[in-house]
């Protein structure tokens, strides 16, 4: 079945030219578990702590465009919404109708990504 954060995270673990036994030996960690993440058998981790290790773990900069899309998969892979959406009390205020839209218009892919773009344009500063 898969996850998008375990393609995520194998695919970084990937980048680094590392095996899976490799990189769990380096960092420290139970190839069992990893391989159950990447596999997405395991859910991924929500402890801001663990994923923050587990990036540090991916070489990924802390602060990044690519540290922050890692934790968002996490979250909505776990059926979450990120948290700094939810920090956005105007946000938040509108999630019900973008849920609406998503689920009432049964939207195309490339619709969907015309929307996520336009939602991105929203959210870019001025």
């Amino acid at each position: 079945m898969g996850s998008l954060f375990g393609e995520f995270f194998k695919k970084k673990r990937l980048e680094m030219r590392k095996t899976l036994r490799q990189f769990c030996l380096e960092n420290g960690l139970d190839p069992g578990n990893i391989s159950k993440i990447e596999r997405g058998i395991l859910p991924p981790p929500q402890s801001r702590e663990k994923l923050a290790h587990y990036a540090k773990c991916l070489g990924i900069q802390e602060g990044s465009d690519e540290w922050l899309e890692f934790f968002d998969i996490a979250r909505t892979d776990a059926g979450r919404i990120p948290e700094d959406l939810l920090a956005d009390r105007n946000i938040v205020a509108k999630l019900p109708l973008v849920f609406r839209t998503i689920k009432g218009q049964k939207l195309t892919g490339e619709q969907l990504e015309k929307f996520a773009r336009a939602l991105e344009k929203l959210n870019e500063p001025e």
